[in-house]
């Protein structure tokens, strides 16, 4: 049988607004790496080497923040069946057009997170083998986005029922509450994961490294540059993900994770792995402890029709700091 709903294929891009592009060029350009795909006024457009299209873009504002999340869809077809299921729903939504890409469905999903899906973008030729002009620790591609959200346990139940992504690892605590859940479509761990808080706000954005040794470059340029402190958390191992990790902040204090060593989750039998929440492991299965920003801290999100989402507190109350 025909699967009904919209074919995501995977997370694709996200619009950072920033107050300083200059700034934001050399942390996101000379320090990290990321090449320019397009440069407008008031506007940059990044990629990893390894990412055809432009995967993160830069625009400048009085305030920070996020303007959406976007998803790439297979076909035609799958952005009149999220029209419809925006219109089913309540949802709000209309036609936008970014650069490379002239057909954007922005929408609001119900629990006030921006998204935005395409199917058609104009590709560029990768850079993963022209090593000559490879700059910085070597980001690669775009591999998933992280959000804060009271309500992680329905929030991900609506991403699976309505649109299809297939929860890879879950935490939850001894009555079955679900506090935080990795979601995904293209066979990783996540394309999209959910953590318990005060939401919508972005987590972080994260990108795929080659390897531990290129994290590692990472903090040694930062440290170069005179600029540790952009160092959040890390460099360790979560035990959800089995990712080697580093959290650094931009200068407007948007997150990035650099991320590698994770796993495929392809196979028809994959179970979710669950994990308990008060198990230290999942969170840190080594590294320092981590700080209190990680857990509070986040960037705000565009409503839809102009300002910043509101929050809404969680509910769930008594997280143990150093375990999430």
């Amino acid at each position: 049988m025909t699967d009904p709903r919209p074919d995501v294929i995977r997370i694709a891009h996200t619009v950072f607004t920033v107050t300083d592009l200059e700034a934001s060029r050399d942390f996101y350009v000379n320090l990290l790496g990321l090449n320019v795909l397009h440069e407008e006024p008031g506007a940059l457009y990044l990629r990893g080497v390894e990412d055809r299209e432009w995967t993160l873009k830069l625009e400048q504002a009085p305030e920070a923040g996020v303007r959406h999340l976007a998803y790439r869809v297979r076909t035609d077809a799958c952005l009149d069946g999220l029209v419809a299921l925006a219109e089913r729903e309540g949802l709000p939504y209309r036609w936008e057009e970014e650069l490379d890409r002239p057909r954007v469905l922005r929408m609001q999903d119900p629990f006030g997170v921006p998204v935005a899906f395409y199917r058609e973008s104009r590709t560029h030729r990768w850079l993963l083998q022209d090593y000559h002009l490879h700059r910085g620790p070597g980001l690669q591609r775009v591999d998933h986005v992280n959000v804060m959200t009271p309500d992680v346990g329905s929030m991900m139940a609506w991403y699976g029922e309505r649109l299809g992504f297939r929860a890879s690892e879950l935490t939850e605590d001894e009555e079955g509450r679900i506090w935080a859940a990795w979601i995904q479509r293209r066979g990783g761990v996540h394309d999209l994961a959910m953590t318990n808080g005060a939401g919508p706000r972005l987590h972080h954005w994260a990108y795929w490294m080659p390897d531990a040794m290129s994290i590692i470059r990472a903090c040694d340029i930062l440290a170069g540059a005179r600029q540790p402190e952009r160092i959040e958390r890390g460099p360790g191992r979560h035990g959800i993900s089995n990712a080697f990790f580093l959290y650094v902040r931009d200068p407007d204090g948007h997150r990035i994770e650099l991320y590698t060593s994770d796993y495929l989750t392809v196979d028809p039998d994959f179970e979710t792995i669950r994990w308990q929440r008060d198990d230290p492991r999942r969170q840190t299965l080594w590294g320092a402890k981590t700080p209190r920003s990680w857990f509070e801290e986040g960037s705000r999100m565009e409503a839809f029709g102009g300002g910043w989402a509101a929050l809404t507190e969680s509910e769930l109350k008594g997280m143990p700091i150093n375990v999430i």
